[in-house]
Parts: C-alpha cells; structure tokens; sequence
C-alpha cells in the first residue's frame, strides 16, 4: 500500500499545474486518474516539478492575493479610496473590522493556502534524487521566496501568527500551531530569502520576467530588512539590485507595460490585463469601486510630477471628482500588462531611507533624486536634516507606491506613524489596536491554541 495525499493530485491549468494538497490519509492503492499526478510522482522529474512550482504563481492570481494586499491594505491607510457599498469593505474603511469580516477571512485562508503548497514543493523538491541539480536549486529557490513573501504579508497584517514549515503529512499538527512571535517569523522570512538567492540565477527563467530569480530575491529582502530596522543589510541588498546593471527607470508612462526594465517581478496573466488594471480603470462614466485618495492627490509637490499626470486621471460624475488610478492602462480584452510585484524605484527608496538611518544624507539624496528626477522633479534641498530627509522619503513612497501592494498602510505602521495620520482622518472609528486585523473567528474555534489580537475580544 502506497501512503498518498487525499486530493494531493496536480491537475493541469491553463497557466501550469497548480498545487493542490490537503489532508493527510492512508488509502488502498488506487492509482491516480489518467490526468492526474500521484504526489510521490510529481518531483521525480523536471517537467512535473516545474509544473508544482508554475502553480505557486498562478496561485497568486487565481486565490486573489494581489486584491487582498493591495485593496484591503489601501483603503486601510489613506491611500485608496473605496467608493463601492459593501459592508464587508466599509469596515477596512473605518478601521473597525470585526472578527467575523469575511474578507479578513478570505485574505488569511488564501495565504495560508499559498504556504501550504509551497510547504509541500520544499518539501518533495528537497527529497528528490531524480531533478537535474540545476533545475532543483531553481525551484527550490523560487518555492522558499513565495513562502517568504506569503509570511511577509501574513505578519505584516495579522503580527504574530501560525508558523507552519511542514508538509502535508503533518497536517494535524500544522492545524493546531499556536501564534508564533513576529520576531521568530522575520527569522524565518530572512532565513527563506538568503537561501533563495544562494540557489537561484541571476538570469531570468522564461520572459517577461515572471519567475523568480536571485535580484527579485534581494529585492524583497532589503525591504525586508528596512521593515526590521536593519538599515545596513538594507542598504547592502538594495545596492546589490540597483549595481546589477539589469533594470533601470523608465518614463512613468511604460513603467507598469510587461517588458518594462523597471520590473524586477511580475506575476503573469493569460490575456495580458493585471488584476490591479481590473479593479482601478473603469469608463469614462463609470465610478471607479477604488480611487486615489483626494489628499494624496493633493499632496504632489508639483501639478507637472509625471506620475501625477501619468498614473492619475481625474474624472467628475455627477458632480464628483474621483481621481483614477491609471499605473495599469488595460482593464479587460487582451494587453500588454501584467500584475507588477517588485520594482526596481523602491529599491532606490528602500536604500535612501537605510542610508538616510545610517545619518549618510549625501547617498539618501541621491537615491531619491534617482526617483524624483524620473518623475521630472528636481532634486531635494542639500540643506535637509536627518529629520527632514525621512519626511521627504516618505513622501516620495507615497506618491510613487500608492494604489499597491499596501506599501502605505504598512508604512504608517513601521514607522510609528499611524496613530497620528489615520487617528487624525477617522477620530471616532480609529485605535491603537487597529493597526493589527483581527485573527478570523471562525480560525480560534477550529484551533484553540490560537489567540485574539488585542481589541477584538
């Protein structure tokens, strides 16, 4: 009798094959359906192999994990702004989730059913004999990055969660893990992007750079580091990306297009239109159910920044003024874009402000001129304080970042900056313990060793 994964089966998508693992169970051997993988057999070769880890990154597009990190966390912060009527997304608005908030709910299932998967592609590519060693370190490298990059935004949004490494044969004690501190889980984060980059090529796999190689993960590692106030490695991992010689900054108009050099990560479509396009451009009738928020768009320094004139059209319905995100310029039919994860002006940014810590206001300036004069902006002040320098880089973030990834909500929150600026916008809905959402209710009665964040009970 062969030990197999009920429902461990890889079934071929229109973009791979996807992993699709659950619980653990002996079975008589039945042998698998004749379009169907066997999980045993699914890292004896470099097809299948491939095919697991190809299913890593549709994953990201097929569970939504993009809306959830870039939608939720925007309107969140002052960021986005939601102009739709569901409860459910009102409640991120107001900052005043409950516990029962379905899409809460849904961020925290879809991640950890990303880190589930890869748990077990780490797991199979790790005891494999049969891979090509070139292939192996490959796929093990891009599967540790998406582990690291689910528990990125898992702790960034929940802070001490569940901290399941294991595969699925240890599926009863991965359902019962208790919180892990956040500390432990940047550990892990840290640990899973260093042996990344020692495993992967420089060189991309494939076009359009949609898979992961050894720049993406520096990228995210020095983004990493800036989040856990370690400037020096910061500094070193972002040089290391900018000194590749590999990307560069283009004009604001092509920046998000899928052969922009600006990409160092994007994750692919079938029809060439992101998900980030899908939900910001609509018609010039129609109410956009995400829009910039008005002070941000009030808060460029100049009526002629490019990214103002590029990546925001303002439009007026029914009297209204909504400002529409344009980054992404396709929303439906057949494009050229793709969903943009890691570019390479944040790794100027992330450098400016390690180097800004590190009282380096020389290098802090050059890196974020490097930003501004793409955006067709002069250079900041020479003049400028350690404190003033910080001010300015934030800044600059949040008129470069906005509209993804929920860079500003977590901004806000690494630098201490959150009470002040949404206490100040939602004073009657806003409090400290809402920088934090809450643990999905429905997760503490399937696992009792799981606690409630603080202002949730």
């Amino acid at each position: 009798m062969k030990k197999v994964y009920k429902n461990s089966i890889y079934k071929i998508l229109i973009l791979g094959v996807a992993l699709a693992v659950s619980s653990c169970k002996k079975f008589v051997e039945l042998g698998a359906p004749p379009t169907q993988i066997l999980f045993e057999d699914a890292f004896k070769t470099d097809a299948t192999a491939q095919s697991v880890v190809l299913g890593l990154y549709s994953n990201n597009v097929t569970t939504s994990s993009i809306g959830n990190f870039s939608f939720f966390s925007g309107i969140s912060a002052d960021d986005l702004q939601y102009n739709g009527v569901d409860a459910a997304y009102q409640e991120f608005v107001n900052n005043a989730l409950t516990t029962t908030n379905s899409s809460v709910s849904n961020v925290w299932a879809n991640t950890y059913g990303l880190i589930k998967n890869t748990n077990n592609a780490i797991s199979g590519i790790s005891a494999s004999t049969t891979l090509t060693p070139s292939v192996k370190n490959q796929l093990l490298g891009e599967a540790k990055f998406m582990r690291a990059y689910a528990y990125f935004y898992l702790v960034n949004l929940y802070g001490d969660i569940p901290l399941p490494l294991k595969d699925d044969y240890a599926a009863f004690e991965n359902a019962t893990l208790p919180r892990t501190p956040s500390a432990q889980i940047y550990a892990q984060i840290i640990k899973d992007l260093a042996e990344a980059q020692t495993l992967l090529p420089t060189a991309y796999v494939g076009t359009f750079r949609g898979r992961i190689n050894k720049y993406a993960a520096a990228a995210l590692l020095a983004r990493v580091y800036l989040y856990q106030k370690d400037y020096a490695n910061a500094e070193i991992q972002a040089t290391q990306v900018i000194g590749s010689g590999v990307y560069s900054l283009p004009s604001p108009d092509i920046s998000f297009v899928n052969n922009s050099n600006e990409i160092i990560w994007q994750i692919a479509t079938i029809n060439g239109f992101s998900t980030f396009g899908a939900n910001y451009v609509t018609t010039a009738t129609s109410i956009p159910v995400f829009s910039l928020a008005d002070a941000t768009y009030l808060s460029f320094e100049s009526t002629t920044d490019l990214r103002r004139t590029n990546w925001v059209t303002p439009k007026t319905i029914a009297g209204k003024t909504y400002y529409g995100i344009t980054k992404y310029k396709v929303a439906s039919g057949t494009g050229n874009e793709y969903n943009v994860a890691l570019r390479f002006a944040e790794q100027y940014l992330i450098r400016a402000e390690a180097r800004a810590q590190q009282n380096n206001l020389t290098g802090a300036k050059t890196d974020l001129d490097a930003v501004r004069t793409r955006a067709g902006l002069t250079g900041v002040s020479t003049t400028l304080t350690q404190p003033q320098m910080l001010t300015a880089i934030e800044q600059e973030r949040k008129v470069e970042l906005f509209g993804e990834w929920g860079h500003r909500w977590f901004d806000l929150k690494r630098t201490d900056r959150a009470n002040a600026v949404l206490g100040a916008l939602r004073p009657t809905t806003w409090k400290t313990t809402s920088a934090l959402y809450p643990i999905p209710q429905a997760q503490i009665i399937i696992n009792t060793n799981l606690t409630q964040n603080p202002g949730y009970n």
